[in-house]
């Protein structure tokens, strides 16, 4: 289903600097080691698994974490935390600053509904090397936003001025959530079975996610007024740099009416389809991804073309237009399509042996 772009429209110079650049493109030349942050995150949790004791409900590695004071509580807590990478440098080049609060939020508040629970309270942190600016002021106003829209309640959180750490008009920026969800109401990766439909729920954008490689791919570093380009293609219909910084979409009042009728939910985020569907699944279960179920959005179509990223490190660097997965019977679907806009069926979920990718795309 997917259109080739009209890449001759592009300027020459800005065609040739990213395909020269980028031969055999993958997340790993940006940076970014996804086995390795994989395994890094595997120790951790290892660590982590210590201290959880007998109040830990669900396994580790899940989006959000769920904490009960005793099993005779039926008012869960559930928490997390994360962040939003690169794209922070991607809004330091355009000047936009207040979209960056509001991916913060909105990605915490999405970790959080995977569980089914509302979010109640936000934390941040900021770090910096300055004191002496107003970028901060505007990711806050962005956060404060985004928390206003969620109802949640921007609680505190850290402001950090470290100039041996922070070099000039560095930053970054990370955000904690807390929230509630009733015991019957818990969702988790135990609930899934052989056969139930995947149903994907449209992105607005990367989201938060793949903003290493967007910048090598279009060498935003070294000339950040590409970002000014509205010539990429006739599909994007606006600048370059305001899609890439579209605000992470916030799935919380959309998902929220069909809480009651799916037994699970994974959030698109870094390692896209491979990485993500699986924290929503029991062991021995996968998922068959129907890519002729939808038609990848024009941006992440230029990012591939333009730096010649193949196909499945797209779909394990990038939501690529899937932003949310929900999980649910096969009789179910078309009750819950029919309350969440824009939703289609993107695939199923199957049987799957040890040691074999979770994920196909077929």
């Amino acid at each position: 289903m997917c259109r080739t772009l009209e890449f001759s429209r592009l300027h020459p110079d800005i065609q040739d600097r990213g395909r020269n650049k980028m031969t055999a493109n993958t997340y790993r030349a940006a940076g970014v080691d996804l086995d390795a942050a994989s395994a890094l995150k595997d120790r951790i949790k290892s660590v982590a698994g210590m201290t959880l004791g007998g109040h830990v409900i669900g396994r580790p590695g899940f989006f959000a974490g769920v904490y009960e004071r005793s099993p005779e509580d039926n008012l869960l807590m559930a928490a997390s935390a994360d962040g939003v990478g690169t794209k922070i440098a991607v809004g330091q080049a355009a000047g936009n600053y207040k979209g960056l609060g509001m991916d913060l939020v909105n990605h915490c508040v999405n970790d959080l509904l995977t569980t089914g629970a509302r979010p109640a309270f936000f934390l941040d942190y900021i770090g910096l090397g300055h004191a002496e600016r107003e970028d901060a002021v505007e990711i806050a106003e962005g956060m404060a936003e985004a928390c206003a829209a969620a109802g949640c309640v921007l609680l505190g959180g850290e402001t950090a001025v470290m100039p041996g750490l922070y070099s000039g008009d560095e930053l970054d920026v990370v955000g904690f959530i807390a929230g509630y969800v009733e015991r019957d109401d818990l969702l988790g990766s135990e609930d899934a079975e052989i056969g139930d439909v995947l149903i994907g729920v449209p992105s607005n954008s990367p989201h938060t996610n793949g903003y290493s490689l967007i910048r090598r791919v279009f060498d935003i570093d070294d000339h950040p007024e590409v970002l000014n380009e509205t010539e990429w293609s006739p599909d994007l219909g606006r600048s370059l740099g305001d899609a890439l910084l579209e605000p992470h979409r916030s799935y919380l009042d959309v998902l929220t009416p069909v809480l009651g009728k799916i037994r699970g939910m994974a959030h698109i985020t870094g390692g896209g389809v491979f990485e993500n569907i699986p924290r929503s699944l029991p062991e021995g279960f996968g998922a068959d991804i129907d890519l002729s179920s939808w038609e990848v959005p024009p941006l992440f179509r230029l990012i591939q073309e333009q730096g010649n990223v193949d196909r499945d490190e797209m779909f394990r660097v990038f939501n690529m237009g899937l932003g949310m997965v929900l999980l649910a019977s096969a009789d179910r679907a078309n009750e819950i399509m029919d309350l969440v806009p824009d939703s289609w069926i993107a695939g199923r979920v199957v049987e799957r042996e040890a040691g074999l990718e979770q994920v196909a795309l077929i």
